[in-house]
Parts: structure tokens; C-alpha cells; sequence
């Protein structure tokens, strides 16, 4: 087996709209792990992708017009854009309606009918949409005849009666049991393992594997009437994108498999660690060596999600703060052991104390102190004085720490570890004044374990914070760190290295504290409670006067300074165009918009709103999955037709 690869896979994510705080979470700590192996000199290979098949993506498609291939296209550029902005260096992006994917499910699906794994019979129970779950009778008491709650979300189920083909999955309890107990590591964190075992030893039922209502998915080998269940289409991906029973690529699936790390939130812990186990020793593949299983996101004490109507833009948190700031937020913040609150207050404090104060202001007092004396290139140093020497100390311990926390992907602790660091090469700095210092030796000196202390510290952030790291580095003459076992490096090399110091920019600006975050995004509140309001009547004659027309929105884009309103060109055909603006800004970007046919109040008094004019008012409603909808003719008409 190769010890010198690392393969990291995210979970592949539904496309149904563009990603959330949570996807951007998921993602981030593969990408991580990623470049903490790549840190250590191994060849990597990052995975994520979008599932694509199901009878959600199918209802998704439908409401919006469009069929379920078209629709889930239209997701995958905004995925791509944000991943890039965010540098989550992934090295293959996965489709399962990639044709090599469709492929080698069809032919998995087939072999496992040839061995006997897989059945055809009837399946009857509650099925939830949302999440592609067949509930068991452990997820639910059945209420009379109310229909179950789905655990997982929440939200009512639907009871399923058709043919279906069934996976043996009670087949493998004992054999799965067996493998937990042999490897007590393989879900991080350990408590999560402990819900998967209890689970399985309840007793496991065979596994439902196609679906005869559903047409959006892989169609079975030689029974066509049968599309495949999409969990185990989507779970398959993993495999397949590495090469998986394609014949040209046989040695980048034995090179890459089994993974290494397999990162998901804890909501979809079932599949991974029981259904994708046994899909893996029915096909006599070896076992992935570790899941990595998050908490979720919370907004206001509740978990984030679309049907909440809580969910965070990643692309508004880049516009505002960057990237990198993001990234460290999240990473260091958000410990994997638990769900973790997400406060814009908090983001905005830690950029400014961690990231401005305790990192930015240290590497700019440095580099502008020693270029103003002249130190423009720092020699090796000989003779450490006892203050510098125990700095080196403090250094060697912390990267050895910092590693050990790293590799058992407790990202959290490994940061709290390097800013205790961070917090005592301050100390150091400032207790040495170079400032006052006259000696020229002893000024270099404590210049050059300031560096060597950076270069550190630069080095153990880049997986956090490429950019930002790059730039540190950078200024003080490091170009490059991949290339070998660089953390070996740093504790072998030993504190004996020259610097050319260069003056950049600062790193981090500190938030400007009069000017809050919800000025910046919206506050995000929790779902505001049910209320069924008074109703008003109105008569014939006053609703007569109202005139709704049909319109196509030809332009579309944000007005600065506010975070509802999107100002819109619309086109009424023989009636003209005309510009209006709508607050629906925090649900579409202005691309959603363009191109689209929507309902409008045409004949509304003219409204002055962000010192613009708007003439009528767009008609949208909220689904019941909490989305924005924008209401809209069935079928496209001509602009300008005006409804009876």
C-alpha cells in the first residue's frame, strides 16, 4: 500500500441551489487536510462534486420549469466560483450524471446481481424527500395515521408502496460490527461511532436500493423501469472518480483507494458508516481509513438550514472579509467534536484581535522596524542569547504539538496551540525592544528569531490561510513550501536560515467597530413564528383597479447599499420597460433573475427607495421549504399580457 498518497473526498453535495455556510464548511476542512498532507511532502487527491439524481433534485427541477439535467446545470458554475474564491484546491470536481460515473454504478449494480447481493421484491414505508431516506422502524413511533417525522430534518414523510430491488445489507451486521471493534478509530470523533454501532446492533434490515416512481436517476442494468436508489448512486462516487471498474484507469484506483479521509457532516453519518461499508465489502473493496464526521452550523442557537430560511451566503462572508479570514474563522472556531453557533460579532472580533493584532501587527512592527534600521537581509546566527534559545524551544515543541493535533484532525486545537505560539513570540518582540537596542548584533539577533518564529508560523497556517500565509511568507524572502516533508524540515533544519525582508502591505485591516456586521450582511434571525393574520376584504371593483402584467427581466443588479434590493429592467412588450426595484436580493443573485418571465404590479404608485425610482412590484412567495419563489406564468407568454 502507498504511505506517500492522500486521498480526502467531501460529501457531494445536492443541486438544488448554490452553496451554503455548511457546504463551504465541509469542503473547507477536506481542503485542510489536503494541503496539511501536502505540507509533509505526499501526493494528494482532493475530491468533491455534486449529486445529481433523486426524486428531490426531480420536485426541485419541476417547480422551477426546467428538466432535472438543465437545472442541476445551472448550479454547478456557482460552485465552482466559490470553491475557486475560496481556494479549495480540489483536484477533481465529480457529477453523477458524469456518463464514466452512470457507467460504473450500472455495471457495480450488475455485479452485485451476479453474486447474489441483491434481490427484487416490495417495499412499503415512510420515505423522506428531503434527505433520500427510507426510515426505519428505529427513526420513528408511529401516531395513528399521521405521517412520521423524518429525524434527520424534521419535516413530514410520505409513505412508498412499489417493486424494488433490495441490497442484503442485514447480511453484513456481524461483519460490520467485527470491523468497528477492530478499528475503534475509523469515525472521528469516537462519539459518533458509538451511535453507529448502537445502531447496528438494533438489527439491520435489507436495503432498498431502486426506485419505480422516481425517473430521475440511473436507470438498472436490464430493468429500466428501475432507477437506482440515489444514496447508492451517490455514495459509489467515490470509487468511480478514482477509476473505479473503468479499465483505462485501474492503476489510479489501486494508487488512490482505499481513502484516507472522508469528510461529512453528521447528519449523513448512516450511509457512510453502515450502508457505504457493506456497499464496499459486497464488492470486495477495502475499507476507507477514516471518516471525519462535523457538528453543524447554528445561526442563533438553531441549525442551519435552507428550510429554515437561516442559511449564510459564502459569497456575501468573501465580498465582506475575504477569503482567508473566513477560512481561519471557521477552521479555528468551530470545533469538529460539536455543533458550533456562527456570529458574524465573533467573526469580526477574531479578524481583528487574531488575525490584524496578534498575526499582522507582529510581521509589519518587525519587517518596518528592521528595514528602517537598515536590516534589509538577516545572516545566520551562530550564538543564540538564553531568550532566543528558549523562543527556538518553544518553537521545536509547538510545531511537534501543532502536528499531532493535525493529524488526528483536530484543527481547532492545532490553532489555539499556534496562537499560544503566536501570543509568545508578542512577548518575546516586545520584551527584547528592539526599538531601543543599539547593538547592531544583538538587534539582528532578535530580528532574526522573530523570522525564524514566522516562517513557522507561516508554514503550520498555509493550510488554514494560503494567501495570507504566501504573503507573510513572502515578505520575508520565502517564495515556495511545497517540496518534500517540509514539517520534518522545520524540525531538522533548526533556526539557521537568512531572510530578505521586504515591506507588503498589512494583512488583516481591523473591523471598523462603529460599523456593524449586520450593516454589512443582514442580521440573520431565527424563522420568524407562524401567524395567521386578520383578513381583510376587499371587494370586485378594488381589485379591479390592480393590474397585473407579465414581464421578462432583461437586467438585473445589486444597489449599493442595501442588502434587500435588487434593481431590475423589466420588459412589457408593447407597454415599454421599466425599471423596479425588489427586496429579494438576499435569496437570488442578480444572474438568477435575468432571462426570467415573472408577475408584476404594473400600475403601483411610483416609490423612491435608495434614492432610486421603482415602477410596480415583482409578486414572489415563500415555498414550503422556506424558499423565495418568484410567482410566474405556466407556461412563457408575451410581455405585456396582462392576467384575468
Amino acid at each position: 500500500m502507498n504511505k506517500n498518497k492522500f486521498y480526502v473526498t467531501t460529501p457531494i453535495y445536492y443541486a438544488t441551489a448554490k452553496p451554503h455556510l455548511g457546504s463551504l464548511y465541509s469542503t473547507l476542512l477536506a481542503d485542510v487536510s489536503a494541503r496539511w498532507n501536502r505540507l509533509q511532502g505526499k501526493k494528494v487527491f482532493f475530491l468533491t462534486g455534486t449529486d445529481e439524481h433523486g426524486q428531490k433534485i426531480a420536485q426541485a427541477a419541476q417547480k422551477a420549469g426546467l428538466e432535472p439535467k438543465l437545472f442541476v446545470d445551472s448550479f454547478i458554475e456557482p460552485y465552482r466560483r466559490i470553491w475557486k474564491q475560496y481556494h479549495l484546491d480540489y483536484t477533481y470536481f465529480i457529477r453523477t450524471t458524469d456518463p464514466e460515473h452512470i457507467k460504473a454504478v450500472q455495471t457495480w449494480l450488475l455485479d452485485l446481481q451476479k453474486k447474489g447481493e441483491i434481490y427484487k421484491s416490495n417495499y412499503e414505508g415512510w420515505y423522506c424527500t428531503p434527505c433520500e431516506t427510507f426510515l426505519t422502524d428505529k427513526d420513528f413511533k408511529a401516531e395513528g395515521s399521521q405521517a412520521p417525522i423524518c429525524p434527520s430534518c424534521g419535516r413530514s414523510t410520505s409513505f412508498v408502496s412499489e417493486e424494488s430491488y433490495f441490497f442484503k445489507l442485514s447480511k453484513y451486521q456481524d461483519r460490520l460490527l467485527e470491523f468497528f471493534k477492530k478499528n475503534p478509530n475509523f469515525v472521528v470523533p469516537k462519539e459518533r461511532l458509538n451511535e453507529v454501532v448502537n445502531f447496528v446492533e438494533s438489527g439491520l434490515k435489507d436495503l432498498c436500493i431502486s426506485r419505480t416512481t422516481v425517473q430521475w436517476g440511473i436507470k438498472f442494468p436490464d430493468d429500466e423501469q428501475h432507477v437506482a436508489y440515489v444514496w447508492a448512486d451517490a455514495l459509489l462516487n467515490y470509487v468511480t472518480a478514482i477509476g473505479y471498474l473503468n479499465d483505462t484507469k485501474k492503476t489510479d484506483f489501486e494508487l488512490w483507494w482505499p481513502a484516507d479521509l472522508q469528510v461529512m457532516g453528521k447528519d449523513i453519518l448512516r450511509f457512510h458508516a453502515i450502508y457505504w461499508p457493506a456497499f464496499l465489502m459486497a464488492s470486495d473493496l477495502p475499507m476507507p481509513k477514516q471518516l471525519l464526521v462535523h457538528g453543524w452550523i447554528k445561526i442563533n442557537q438553531q441549525k442551519m438550514s435552507k428550510s429554515f430560511g437561516n442559511v449564510v451566503d459564502p459569497e456575501l462572508l468573501y465580498n465582506a472579509y475575504g477569503a482567508d479570514a473566513v477560512r481561519y474563522y471557521l477552521v479555528s472556531q468551530m470545533a469538529i467534536t460539536q455543533d458550533a453557533e456562527f456570529s458574524l460579532e465573533a467573526l469580526e472580533r477574531h479578524i481583528s484581535t487574531d488575525l490584524a493584532n496578534d498575526l499582522g501587527n507582529l510581521l509589519n512592527r518587525m519587517v518596518t522596524l528592521s528595514i528602517k534600521n537598515g536590516l534589509l537581509e538577516t545572516p545566520i546566527i551562530s550564538n543564540w542569547s538564553a531568550d532566543s534559545e528558549n523562543l527556538k524551544l518553544e518553537s521545536l515543541a509547538m510545531i511537534k504539538e501543532y502536528s499531532d493535533y493535525m493529524d488526528k484532525c483536530h484543527y481547532h486545537m492545532a490553532l489555539s496551540t499556534l496562537w499560544k505560539f503566536i501570543s509568545k513570540v508578542n512577548g518575546y518582540f516586545h520584551a527584547q525592544e528592539p526599538w531601543k537596542i543599539k547593538d547592531k548584533e544583538k538587534f539582528t539577533e532578535v530580528i532574526s528569531a522573530t523570522t525564524h518564529s514566522l516562517k513557522t508560523i507561516g508554514i503550520l497556517l498555509w493550510p488554514v490561510m494560503p494567501t495570507k500565509t504566501m504573503e507573510l511568507l513572502d515578505s520575508i524572502g520565502i517564495e515556495e513550501i511545497i517540496g518534500g516533508n517540509r514539517i520534518e524540515k522545520l524540525l531538522d533544519e533548526g533556526w539557521n536560515s537568512k531572510f530578505v525582508l521586504k515591506q507588503f502591505p498589512p494583512l488583516f485591516q481591523k473591523i471598523d467597530p462603529q460599523v456593524s456586521a449586520e450593516s454589512v450582511l443582514g442580521q440573520i434571525k431565527k424563522e420568524p413564528e407562524i401567524t395567521v393574520p386578520e383578513t381583510k376584504n376587499i371587494d370586485i371593483t378594488d381589485f379591479a383597479k390592480v393590474e397585473l402584467v407579465v414581464g421578462t427581466i432583461e437586467e438585473c443588479e445589486t444597489v449599493q447599499k442595501s442588502d434587500k434590493l435588487l434593481k431590475l429592467q423589466v420588459n412589457f412588450g408593447d407597454k415599454g420597460k421599466r425599471q423596479i426595484l425588489s427586496g429579494v436580493r438576499k435569496s437570488f443573485a442578480p444572474e438568477d433573475l435575468i432571462g426570467r418571465q415573472a408577475i408584476f404590479v404594473y400600475n403601483l404608485a411610483p416609490r423612491s427607495m435608495m434614492g432610486l425610482e421603482s415602477h410596480g412590484m415583482m409578486l414572489s412567495a415563500v415555498n414550503a421549504e422556506g424558499k423565495l419563489e418568484i410567482i410566474k406564468p405556466e407556461h412563457p407568454v408575451i410581455n405585456g399580457t396582462q392576467l384575468k
